[in-house]
């Protein structure tokens, strides 16, 4: 799917959800978590070209395979928990939304204090020691 099939495709799906939403609400809610989920199986290739592209410039620039590997998990994190909260503000529940972001943040905070560390002790091996 190219980006003007999936503009058009999420078109429809708002005409489509503006109609069912006043006379069944339960299946204009199904109407958006069905376009989400079509969407994101169409963009799905796009990610893992992606994922090999940031693969490959970490083996050219010799940066270590558990950091190319955190990175990609902290970008998969912040991607999966917008769609879950997305969704979830979708069906009008921004409070359990707003859980799903926090949740997001936390982990990806966990995934990064090697890094962290890491950084921080190259900045340390810089600096004389007194």
């Amino acid at each position: 799917m190219d980006i003007i099939q999936i503009v058009i495709f999420g078109m429809i799906a708002t005409i489509l959800y503006i109609v069912l939403k006043d006379l069944h609400a339960s299946f204009a809610f199904y109407v958006l978590l069905i376009t989400g989920i079509i969407l994101f199986l169409a963009i799905i290739s796009q990610i893992g070209a992606i994922i090999q592209l940031i693969e490959s410039l970490g083996q050219k620039a010799n940066i270590d395979g558990m950091y190319m590997e955190t990175i990609l998990k902290i970008i998969g994190i912040a991607y999966i928990a917008e769609l879950g909260a997305n969704i979830t503000k979708d069906a009008g529940l921004g409070s359990v939304a707003a859980k799903i972001e926090l949740a997001g943040k936390i982990f990806i905070l966990l995934l990064a204090i090697p890094i962290i560390t890491a950084v921080i002790e190259a900045i340390l091996q810089f600096l004389p020691t007194a």
